[in-house]
C-alpha cells in the first residue's frame, strides 16, 4: 500500500495534471484590469487592446520600435561617483543601485543611442522609471550631455524620452545640480540650431519637468500622461481645493498651451518623422522602396 501511495499515484498525477504557466505571459491592464497575452501586449507597443491605456515601455524596447529595423548603437555615458554623500537611509546608496540594475537589466535611469529613423540620422534618450522612479542623479545629468555633444558633433537632431519622479534624493543637491547642467545642454543644441524634440511619456514630474523636460523646440506628450512638478495630491492638500478633472494630464496640458501634440505610440514614430524631417530641411520621407526594374525580354 505504501508503494502505491508513495510512487505510484503521484506518477499517475504528474502525467496528467494541468502543467503551470509561466507568471509572465499575462499582463493585467492597470486601468481596465483586462488580461493581456504578453506577445500581443509586446506587439501594441504596451498599449492596452482594450482600453488604449499605455503602459511603461523600456528604453530599450522603445528604441527597437522606434530606429529602423530596430538597429541602434549605445552612445557612452560618462561614469560618475559611485556615491559621493555616503547616503544611506533603509539601504545603503549603492545597495539601491544595484538591485535597481539587477531588476531591470539596465546601468543606469537613462539610455543614450543613436541611428536612423525613416532614414533620418537623430541621436535619443530615453528614461527607464523602473529604475529607481527615472530619477535624476548626476548619471542622467551626465546622459544628456553625451547626448547632446554627441549629436552636435554628428550635426543630429536630439529626440528625448521623459519619465520620472523628479531627482534623486540619494545625491541630494548634486542631484538639483543637474537641471542647470541639462539646460546648458539643450542650450549647446540651440546654438548649432539642432532640433530638440521632447516626448513626455507617463509620469514627468519634479525637477525634470523644471528643467530638460520642458525645453524642447517640440513638445510631444502620450495620451493620459501624467506631467507635473508637484503632483495633484500635493496641490490639494496645500491649497484645500478640489482640482479639475484631468488636471496635469497630457491632453490638460495641451488644452491650456504646455504641449504642441498629443499622440498614440503607435503614430509617434511617423509623426517624429516628419517634424525632424521638416525642421532639418530635408525632403519628405521615403515611405517603401519600389522594386528594381525587370530587364526588358526581347
Amino acid at each position: 500500500m505504501n508503494w502505491i501511495s508513495n510512487y505510484v499515484r503521484p506518477k499517475i498525477n504528474s502525467l496528467f495534471s494541468r502543467r503551470e504557466l509561466p507568471e509572465n505571459l499575462w499582463t493585467k491592464c492597470p486601468e481596465c484590469g483586462t488580461m493581456l497575452f504578453h506577445r500581443e501586449l509586446s506587439d501594441n507597443l504596451n498599449v492596452c487592446t482594450s482600453c488604449d491605456h499605455h503602459m511603461a515601455f523600456t528604453p530599450r524596447d522603445r528604441f527597437a520600435a522606434l530606429f529602423d529595423a530596430g538597429s541602434f548603437v549605445e552612445v557612452a555615458v560618462p561614469d560618475p561617483v559611485s556615491d559621493p554623500l555616503g547616503f544611506r537611509d533603509q539601504k545603503k546608496y549603492p545597495d539601491r543601485v544595484k538591485a535597481a540594475q539587477k531588476a531591470t537589466g539596465e546601468k543606469e535611469a537613462m539610455l543614450v543611442a543613436e541611428g536612423e529613423i525613416g532614414r533620418t540620422p537623430i541621436v535619443a534618450a530615453a528614461q527607464d522609471f523602473a529604475f529607481m522612479g527615472g530619477s535624476m542623479g548626476m548619471y542622467v545629468g551626465n546622459a544628456i550631455i553625451a547626448a547632446a555633444e554627441r549629436a552636435v558633433k554628428l550635426k543630429r537632431p536630439l529626440v528625448l524620452f521623459s519619465a520620472a519622479g523628479g531627482a534623486r534624493m540619494q545625491e541630494g543637491i548634486l542631484s538639483l545640480m543637474q537641471m542647470p547642467r541639462t539646460t546648458v545642454a539643450v542650450q549647446m543644441l540651440k546654438e548649432a540650431r539642432l532640433p530638440y524634440i521632447v516626448v513626455l511619456t507617463h509620469p514627468t514630474t519634479g525637477g525634470v519637468t523644471a528643467s530638460y523636460a520642458m525645453l524642447g523646440d517640440v513638445q510631444i506628450a502620450e495620451p493620459n500622461a501624467l506631467i507635473c512638478f508637484a503632483g495633484p495630491r500635493v496641490i490639494e492638500q496645500t491649497i484645500r481645493e478640489k482640482l479639475p478633472e484631468g488636471f496635469q494630464r497630457a491632453e490638460y496640458l495641451l488644452d491650456h498651451g504646455m504641449l504642441d501634440r498629443v499622440t498614440h505610440r503607435k503614430n509617434l514614430r511617423n509623426e517624429l518623422i516628419t517634424i525632424l524631417r521638416q525642421m532639418m530641411r530635408l525632403p519628405p520621407a521615403i515611405v517603401a522602396d519600389l522594386p528594381a526594374p525587370r530587364a526588358a525580354t526581347p
